[in-house]
């Protein structure tokens, strides 16, 4: 699959939307990715993680188990998983804390592990899901996500392969260019979200 086979199905799916949105992390941008307009539909979900399980092969070579931050991360992790032949995990917040394997999920040691997200943005999730895995017994190999609208830029610590790369501008609240500022904003994530 290439990144324009990907966006042509993100536009198809009424997942690729303008306007003013704040970002779960914060972030204000031009441009949203509903991913969930993806993954409620199960074929084109297939489709499109099956196209981000063939570039992790050719990345990373064989994996064991896919590991996902939860909740975002966790449909295109399994349905990701299911075409490498893989595993699949996923990490969740501890009550007020940070991510952490539970539920008896575990790497163990002879694996290779690869974490996926769906979209990254600032890296944040992805780091943290990272820094769970750290003291696991098994070979995390890298990351993979669908979608990174850093352009290349966040650093998750650790190797990084994108369906599509994308460099999509995003603000802090303060720092928003008048065209922008002049949209309400909206927040269509599932997350928090800090006040505009």
């Amino acid at each position: 699959m290439t990144p324009d086979d990907l966006l042509d199905e993100f536009r198809a799916a009424g997942a690729l939307l303008e306007g003013h949105f704040i970002l779960s992390s914060g972030l204000h941008s031009a441009v949203f990715l509903q991913k969930m307009a993806i993954f409620s539909d199960p074929v084109r979900t297939a489709r499109v993680c099956a196209g981000l399980a063939a570039l992790i092969r050719a990345r990373y070579g064989a994996v064991d188990i896919v590991v996902s931050p939860a909740v975002g991360g966790i449909v295109p992790g399994y349905e990701t998983a299911r075409a490498l032949g893989a595993k699949a995990i996923f990490v969740e917040r501890e009550p007020g804390g940070p991510f952490a394997l539970r539920r008896g999920f575990e790497i163990p040691a002879g694996s290779r592990a690869v974490m996926v997200e769906d979209i990254v943005t600032t890296g944040l999730s992805s780091r943290e899901c990272l820094a769970a895995l750290r003291d696991q017994p098994g070979e995390v190999v890298g990351a993979a996500c669908l979608i990174d609208r850093s352009g290349g830029r966040a650093d998750l610590g650790a190797p990084l392969v994108a369906l599509a790369t994308l460099d999509i501008p995003n603000y802090p609240a303060d720092q928003l260019p008048p065209d922008l500022a002049a949209i309400p904003a909206v927040k269509p994530g599932s997350r928090a979200q800090p006040k505009a």
